[in-house]
């Protein structure tokens, strides 16, 4: 298969739900839906939905199935990103080679506006149309998998500990722990609800949950590379923050040279985790190669 164009096209799918859920703003608070538009629709590489859709095709099922809760899932990610950027975080002027919500609504809305984004994934995981044909029983399921990856067992839980460790010395577990949360958390919920949607069993929720986390620690040490190698035009951001902010990352922790090995590890044990699975899973396997290649 060619991954690019399966890419492409599920970003695509991606895009036009998006914008056919989010009407034009207006109203009083018009600013407050500019603000999270804005930033919904910057760029992004919609890795999270497309992970979601994938796993569903994996066991068979139908990417309609589950587009509600993929595009739900970029909602969050979009949050995450905004609050990350605001200046009592990381303070970032770019984004996606754009100026950040915050530098272009100011503080108030650009936190409000991540708060949004937030609420409104629930929403739409949730409402009557987008749940028509689906158990209760899988939906509440995929809801409470995806708030704890979200949460402060993961995803916010990582950001605290990210934080907290800044300019201070660390050891490699420690590193682990707030990659495997902050950002590994939801992109291992991300494809793991593609597969309870679509009705998987739990030996194939296992595996694909096991794929996942090991993708999502390889991610986020793609990103510690990038940020010291990676072409800044390409990334549409700053490259060297890290180091400028005192961040841990594994290169900065291991070296270079351990850090690309152990992702090649995870990559690996990526796809050993879909053994069971035949080509249907073939996007996920590639993905997980694309996970390394990525050059932003």
């Amino acid at each position: 298969m060619d991954l690019g164009s399966y890419l492409r096209e599920k970003k695509a799918i991606v895009d036009r739900n998006l914008e056919a859920y989010f009407p034009e703003a207006e109203g009083r608070a018009s600013d407050l839906m500019d603000a999270m538009k804005y930033s919904l629709f910057a760029g992004g590489k919609r890795l999270r939905p497309i992970l979601c859709m994938a796993g569903a095709e994996a066991v068979g099922g139908d990417e309609s199935r589950v587009l509600s809760v993929a595009c739900a899932l970029e909602l969050i990610h979009t949050y995450s990103l905004i609050h990350d950027d605001l200046p009592l975080m990381d303070d970032d002027d770019l984004r996606r080679g754009k100026p950040t919500c915050h530098k272009v609504f100011g503080d108030a809305i650009a936190l409000l506006a991540g708060d949004g984004l937030l609420t409104e994934s629930f929403n739409l995981m949730t409402a009557p149309e987008s749940t028509n044909g689906i158990s209760p029983h899988l939906i509440l399921r995929v809801i409470a998998l995806i708030s704890g990856a979200a949460g402060y067992r993961g995803m916010v839980g990582g950001q605290v500990v990210d934080i907290q460790s800044e300019g201070k010395g660390v050891d490699l577990s420690l590193v682990e722990f707030i990659h495997s949360h902050k950002t590994g958390a939801l992109i291992a919920a991300s494809v793991a609800s593609g597969v309870i949607l679509a009705g998987g069993d739990e030996s194939q929720i296992e595996a694909i949950s096991s794929y996942g986390r090991k993708i999502g620690l390889a991610f986020q040490i793609s990103d510690d590379i990038l940020d010291i190698e990676g072409d800044s035009r390409i990334m549409g951001k700053e490259s060297g923050s890290d180091e400028q902010k005192g961040k841990i990352t594994y290169p900065a922790v291991i070296g270079m040279g351990k850090a690309r090995e152990i992702q090649s590890e995870l990559v690996a044990a990526s796809i050993e985790a879909l053994q069971m699975f035949d080509h249907r899973a073939e996007p996920l396997r590639q993905i997980a190669h694309y996970i390394i290649e990525r050059k932003k």
